[in-house]
């Protein structure tokens, strides 16, 4: 009976990360539809045209970043929270104090919501310094080349690695910050959504270059922060990617 309930419990919580990430997806893939057959709107700043940015406008593009990374990211946090999810199965058995997933899964999306105002900001910027194409990727070969080995440099540090290792060790993480109560899972994954930051975050700004529609490239990049986490050879993947990386800076640059 307890296994059979166990198997329920992580078909409703892999049901529900399937659920986020395909609306996300669904949201993203139906954007540039709604937007091509928009006018004059001052409600999406320079999305496909230069229009005033207003604060409908930012709450709008910041929902749009914020809605892209849970579209990119939640798969990769997937193997985190449902490690979250059986050890709190295990102290519910024991008859100690259960917190719902749901809570240690909102901490996680509160991180990214976080980078997305920054992000946001981020746009804003090249928007007000007319660096943005209406696809949304930077009109300058420098700036596009330096952030892009500024991103292959990051995969080679220290803190990469150690973000990296963090995330594609779930149980290790649970058990070494594992804190009780509601507030205690929330902080458990505000900390797992600071490492998966420290871990992709300049990976995120390399959308400034490819462009932010463009969404094979949003695609890929998804495909490629899932490869780095959860395949047996992922701390390699990580390097080849930033010698890919750099390769790709370095021609932006002789092209800029």
């Amino acid at each position: 009976m307890s296994e059979a309930l166990s198997r329920r419990d992580r078909g409703i919580i892999l049901s529900a990360l399937l659920g986020v990430t395909g609306l996300a997806w669904l949201y993203l893939l139906a954007m540039p539809e709604t937007m091509a057959g928009m006018e004059l709107c001052d409600a999406i700043p320079d999305m496909m045209m230069a229009v005033p940015w207003t604060p409908a406008g930012f709450v709008l593009t910041f929902a749009m970043w914020w809605v892209m990374m849970l579209g990119m990211m939640v798969p990769s946090a997937a193997p985190m929270i449902m490690t979250f999810a059986t050890l709190n199965r295990s102290r519910r058995a024991r008859g100690q104090d259960f917190v719902p997933t749901s809570i240690f899964a909102a901490g996680y999306l509160v991180a990214w919501g976080g980078f997305s105002v920054v992000a946001t900001l981020g746009q804003w910027a090249l928007d007000r310094l007319a660096l943005l194409s209406p696809m949304m990727a930077t009109t300058s070969a420098v700036l596009g080349g330096v952030l892009v080995i500024l991103a292959g440099v990051y995969q080679f540090t220290p803190l990469k690695q150690a973000c990296l290792r963090h995330c594609r060790t779930p149980f290790a993480f649970v058990l070494n910050h594992w804190r009780d109560g509601r507030v205690g899972a929330l902080r458990m994954g505000l900390e797992h959504g600071a490492y998966c930051l420290g871990c992709c975050a300049l990976l995120m700004t390399l959308l400034f270059v490819v462009g932010v529609m463009n969404l094979l490239w949003v695609a890929g990049i998804a495909i490629f922060v899932l490869a780095e986490k959860l395949l047996p050879g992922g701390v390699w993947v990580a390097r080849a990617g930033g010698v890919a990386m750099l390769a790709f800076g370095v021609a932006l640059l002789v092209r800029g």
